[in-house]
């Protein structure tokens, strides 16, 4: 076998935030799969479709996570070299996780693996909070709205506990055109904890087209548009809004300690 496999996290969409390591594998690459959008992204900068070029690109849609991952599998086995692409970081709610776990059953069944390599990516929380200054300064906690794959039961769970313990709380795939509820339940649990001036950042589109930064409140967020490309930042006790900066310092008010890591 002279395949391998590259899962590859391309960053929020940017040709220039993606790694010097990602453009090698794909560069290095045979066979590139993804979703379609991800796919385009590159396939739309000047540079980013030279990487392209002379390649087998197979392009998915949205729903088929398990045949990117079943396929990206089988032809690194025929002996291709094959970049799986992901949006943001490969291992953070992306492609990775489902990889291994098919990995694992072929394993069980003695069939030969091909040699993995895992390269990481700019993910979705650090685009949008570099776009709105130091939200992240202090500890936090990312936890996705989508009850697609996890009961919404334990979502509103992961929240309780999030906010009661004062995290920083990034929320992923906030409402999309089937699930609107959630976000509006999510923002209920939040205010049970949380003083409704809560400073939240809301970031669309991070480093790429139609790209929209707003910094509002708990009480007022839902007033604002958001969707899949959404990542809502909500601040903790300590965060604070500096123009048109979201701050949270590196230690919690009150803290004798000084500046050291």
């Amino acid at each position: 076998m002279n395949g391998k496999l590259y899962l590859v996290g391309i960053g929020p969409g940017s040709l220039e935030h993606m790694t010097y390591a990602a453009r090698r594998a794909i560069e290095e690459s045979q066979v590139i799969i993804g979703y379609r959008v991800y796919i385009d992204w590159i396939a739309g900068d000047p540079v980013g479709s030279s990487l392209l070029e002379g390649k087998q690109i197979i392009r998915k849609e949205i729903t088929e996570e398990r045949v990117r991952a079943r396929l990206s599998i089988e032809k690194a086995c025929e002996g291709s070299i094959v970049a799986l692409i992901s949006g943001g970081d490969v291992g953070i709610y992306a492609m990775a996780g489902l990889v291994f776990e098919i990995l694992s059953e072929r394993k069980e069944s003695k069939t030969q693996l091909p040699p993995i390599e895992v390269i990481p990516g700019i993910t979705a929380a650090q685009a949008a909070a570099s776009l709105l200054g130091a939200p992240l300064m202090n500890d936090f906690a990312c936890i996705s709205l989508s009850d697609l794959l996890t009961p919404w039961d334990q979502i509103a769970r992961r929240l309780q506990a999030a906010a009661q313990a004062d995290f920083v709380i990034c929320l992923y795939n906030p409402q999309s055109h089937r699930r609107t509820w959630q976000i509006q339940e999510a923002r209920r649990i939040l205010l049970h904890y949380r003083s409704p001036e809560t400073p939240v950042g809301i970031v669309s589109n991070a480093y790429r087209e139609g790209q929209e930064i707003v910094i509002t409140t708990l009480e007022e967020m839902t007033h604002h548009p958001i969707h899949m490309s959404t990542v809502v930042i909500i601040g903790n006790r300590s965060t604070w809004v500096l123009d048109k900066w979201l701050i949270t310092p590196r230690r919690f008010s009150g803290s004798s300690c000084g500046d050291g890591f």
